[in-house]
């Protein structure tokens, strides 16, 4: 039989809460984060708002050696894999070697060290860049420094997708666990807050120019303008249901139980957009039909097509206004590769507490025939979620979660 993957840990980085509660209960309570961007001056540019995390200091986290040597998302993503970890239960070091793995996946990789690193190049000369430029920039940067600091010998990669990157990290991590690896921890964080970052940004053309932090992120509402950025992410310990069982985990959040991911033909091309067939595919995979899903959290563009696209393909596969949706990422901003596997956390969240956090501040507009969730949580019982992302240049990812029962742990993994 196949092995069960479950999740067993969650480290959460999110500007609305560095840990699980604290962000839970802001998201929960529709407490938005999103502000003038405070760390650089946005003055000279179109969009000027962000999802910031602030206070945190790296220093009070990792050690002074990692601090030279780690773009801001390495460190938030190192401290990320600590919290993740010890919500687990699990010391990594206690694990027989190749025990564990690491698969992360990265948007932009460390442009803020990048951007530093080249400022130095520019006004003082190459002497003064630098050596840990070869790698603090780098896509797999965040696999590796984690794979370090943890001592983790087990199958490590990095996966590039945009923000549909997140679940196909997640995804790749649950084949890892099927070919027999016990442990691995996977998600995303990203943070690209900078001038440099800031600007390869703007030319998706997809920033919202908007300068009211209540109405700049309003996907599925006719004021839709553009999404608004944000850092962070989430990283899940994920595990296989034997190795949970003999350890005797503290808890069980859930099960990743199927995922599938499409990429969009060229502009120009007779076929559409394959978001739909990513969801039919992933709900293949996981078993289940379309009246089985009990929610669904969404990529949320805020882009007008964008948006009506999404809408569509969830209209076809669950009937108008045929489930539960909603994008609690409206508090936080789009966090890029970290969104989707922080609104996975979010997912198992609310089918620990039953209930629905609200898409903050939209207006769902009649034409998107879905059920929108606004305004206050919404009190379910949930057994069973979808979470779907979108990547620039037509990359779509699907996965289903569910509830793990106490009891079904006791039989085969």
């Amino acid at each position: 039989m196949t092995a069960r993957t479950l999740v067993t840990g969650l480290g959460i980085a999110a500007p609305t809460g560095m840990g699980i509660e604290e962000y839970w209960s802001a998201t929960l309570a529709g407490r938005s984060a999103i502000g003038r961007v405070t760390r650089f001056d946005p003055s000279p540019y179109a969009s000027q708002l962000a999802g910031e995390i602030h206070g945190f200091e790296a220093e009070e986290h990792l050690p002074g050696r990692l601090l030279p040597q780690t773009d801001r998302m390495t460190r938030l993503a190192l401290v990320s894999a600590d919290r993740a970890f010890a919500d687990a239960g699990i010391v990594p070091s206690e694990l027989p070697d190749y025990d564990v793995g690491v698969i992360t996946a990265s948007h932009s990789g460390g442009f803020e060290f990048g951007q530093n690193e080249l400022r130095a190049l520019w006004s003082k000369g190459g002497q003064y860049v630098s050596a840990y430029q070869s790698f603090a920039w780098f896509y797999a940067v965040n696999s590796g420094q984690i794979s370090i600091r943890s001592g983790l010998r087990g199958p490590s990669s990095v996966v590039v997708s945009d923000q549909a990157g997140g679940l196909d990290a997640v995804a790749q991590a649950r084949r890892q666990i099927r070919k027999g690896t016990p442990v691995v921890v996977s998600g995303a964080v990203d943070a690209s807050i900078c001038p440099w970052g800031w600007v390869a940004q703007l030319t998706s053309g997809r920033l919202s120019a908007g300068d009211d932090p209540d109405s700049a992120y309003l996907p599925f509402d006719d004021r839709a303008a553009g999404h608004v950025p944000g850092e962070g992410g989430a990283l899940l310990v994920l595990e296989s249901a034997e190795h949970t069982r003999e350890r005797g985990a503290p808890q069980v959040y859930g099960e990743i139980a199927g995922h599938a991911s499409t990429i969009d033909p060229r502009p120009g091309s007779d076929r559409g957009p394959t978001l739909q067939h990513a969801i039919e595919l992933a709900l293949g995979d996981a078993g289940v039909a379309p009246d089985d899903i009990d929610v669904v959290f969404a990529d949320a563009a805020a882009v007008p097509d964008l948006d009506r696209s999404e809408a569509e393909a969830i209209t076809k596969v669950f009937g108008v206004r045929g489930v539960a949706v909603t994008a609690p990422k409206t508090t936080t901003g789009r966090l890029y590769s970290g969104a989707a596997p922080l609104d996975l956390a979010a997912a198992l969240l609310s089918i620990r507490d039953g209930v629905i956090p609200p898409t903050t501040h939209s207006v769902l507009s009649p034409s998107y025939e879905i059920d929108l969730v606004t305004g206050a949580p919404r009190p379910a019982v949930l057994r069973t979620a979808l979470v779907l992302a979108r990547g620039h240049g037509g990359f779509n990812s699907a996965m289903v979660v569910r509830a793990a029962d106490a009891s079904s742990l006791r039989g085969k993994a």
